[in-house]
């Protein structure tokens, strides 16, 4: 696996891919397409074979409760995995984002294969921190 990170993360979770054995990994802004659309930016990660790492996870997988239903994935029938950081608007800082990387990471330290598979890291707070993941297939079939 390689990871692409989306332009809305910071270049420091390349390091940490690179660091965690996934070679190769880059960032939008490094391959030249800072700026792109996000329907532009399909026919990238898949003709590249990227494993996409994001924050719009709206954009890309639909509505939480939908997945697939919309976002540029629904219209995939093939993909390397999606990986989608969910987070405060407010607080996502690069600490939050490492971290919230590190445990994608050591999810896929227990399974690797992410073949049209969504992994989602979630922070949510509500009086305390929760972090929740949750992996699903995408497309359903």
């Amino acid at each position: 696996m390689k990871a692409l990170i989306d332009e809305c993360l910071s270049t420091e979770l390349v390091d940490l891919a690179v660091e965690r054995g996934y070679v190769g990994s880059s960032h939008v802004r490094w391959i030249g397409k800072g700026g792109v659309k996000d329907w532009n930016l399909m026919p990238v990660i898949l003709d590249g074979d990227w494993t996409f790492v994001t924050r719009n996870a709206y954009d890309f997988r639909g509505a939480p409760g939908a997945p697939g239903a919309k976002g540029e994935y629904a219209k995939v029938d093939l993909h390397a995995g999606l990986i989608c950081l969910n987070g405060p608007a407010d607080g996502f800082t690069l600490e939050t984002q490492l971290e919230l990387f590190e445990l994608a990471l050591d999810e896929l330290d227990r399974d690797r294969d992410l073949i049209n598979q969504v992994l989602e890291v979630t922070l949510e707070v509500v009086g305390d921190q929760e972090i929740t993941i949750r992996r699903y297939a995408l497309p359903e079939s």
